[in-house]
């Protein structure tokens, strides 16, 4: 993740965009491009989504990405530690023994 955290940063700091970026509107940022995924899903199948041009998804999914790097690296973040901290929370809140094959909220076992 490292190699594409410095790819991102040396796009922005070339372009000195940094300081157009802030947590706040990194963050509205992140949920624009969220909704933008979204819409490619809109009134479809995820199957004719899937079958059709992923070529936007790609994109959406990847601004969201983006934008999510440069969040984290804003904000001092590293995003491997980030992710095995939150993956060991939602261990403990999803045991296997009793989410294994469900799709229930912890809060419903």
């Amino acid at each position: 993740m490292n190699q594409s955290m410095n790819k991102i940063n040396k796009f922005r700091d070339e372009r000195d965009w940094r300081q157009f970026h802030n947590p706040k509107d990194l963050s509205i940022s992140i949920s624009l491009e969220a909704a933008e995924l979204l819409e490619n899903f809109q009134w479809r199948t995820s199957e004719e989504v899937l079958a059709g041009d992923m070529e936007n998804v790609k994109e959406e999914l990847a601004d969201i990405l983006i934008y999510s790097f440069m969040l984290a690296s804003d904000l001092g973040l590293d995003i491997d530690e980030i992710i095995a901290e939150k993956l060991l929370k939602n261990n403990l809140k999803y045991p296997i023994s009793t989410s294994k094959g469900s799709n229930k909220k912890y809060t419903d076992f």
